[in-house]
């Protein structure tokens, strides 16, 4: 699926437009960017604070706990 995201700024003149343009394309789908713009958005050079930046923890499975005979490679 392919969307053509229409801007609010334009949504008068092209909404329709696009809509018309791809209506027998069922592979694009048009729809209005509904986004307000009130929400944080990193892009906007808000630093992050001590309060929430990602923690960053090892994923790695622990080690088996236990002792183990010692292995001999082949000769």
């Amino acid at each position: 699926m392919i969307y053509c995201v229409i801007p609010r700024e334009l949504e008068d003149e092209m909404l329709e437009r696009m809509t018309e343009y791809y209506r027998d394309n069922p592979e694009v789908e048009v729809i209005m960017d509904r986004r307000d713009g009130a929400s944080n958005d990193r892009r906007r050079g808000e630093s992050a604070t001590a309060d929430n930046r990602r923690t960053t923890r090892d994923r790695r499975r622990p080690r088996a706990a236990g002792t183990f005979p010692r292995i001999d490679g082949p000769a």
